[in-house]
């Protein structure tokens, strides 16, 4: 969509967003496989099973059942923290790349990237495989999207060409 850009503009436009997209993968990387957290979940993990969960909604059933009982950050954190963590994505896939335009061809590439994620800290030991995190994250993907249209939207309102 950067090519609806005035062209005066779009140089400096489009390198700044390529920039910020390259900053998000680089930040979601080291978040997602480099962090302490993610570092101390390797110790545990080397050291008996791999846990993992297959059963959509069963992690965020248990984290909104024992909400009273644990620490709410713990539980606010990994419910929304997955969902904000892939909304860039949804964000910058349709902004920076023309190929996806369009709710489902976004929301399908943010679940693969979230699958692809998930199978890798499971691999390397630095988390759990879970299926609620692919659901969270996917769901952060779908609203970025959604968040893009209505920026299009709000900024681009006349314009037609994309579907």
């Amino acid at each position: 969509m950067i090519n609806k850009i005035d062209p005066k503009y779009k140089k400096w436009i489009s390198a700044i967003s390529f920039s910020l997209f390259i900053l998000y993968i680089i930040l979601a990387a080291l978040l997602l496989f480099l962090s302490p957290y993610r570092q101390a979940a390797n110790e545990i993990n080397s050291t008996g099973t791999n846990p993992y969960n297959l059963i959509p909604f069963k992690t965020i059933t248990d984290y909104i059942k024992a909400s009273s009982h644990i620490n709410q950050s713990i539980w606010i954190l990994n419910l929304f923290g997955n969902v904000l963590a892939f909304l860039p994505l949804g964000l910058f896939l349709p902004w920076l790349f023309e190929r996806f335009i369009g709710f489902w061809r976004t929301t399908s590439i943010v679940l693969l990237a979230t699958s692809l994620v998930e199978i890798l800290q499971f691999l390397t030991r630095v988390g759990s495989f879970d299926i609620d995190d692919i659901i969270l994250n996917t769901l952060g993907g779908a609203i970025g999207y959604l968040f893009f249209r209505i920026i299009w939207q709000f900024f681009f309102r006349g314009e037609r060409g994309e579907n």
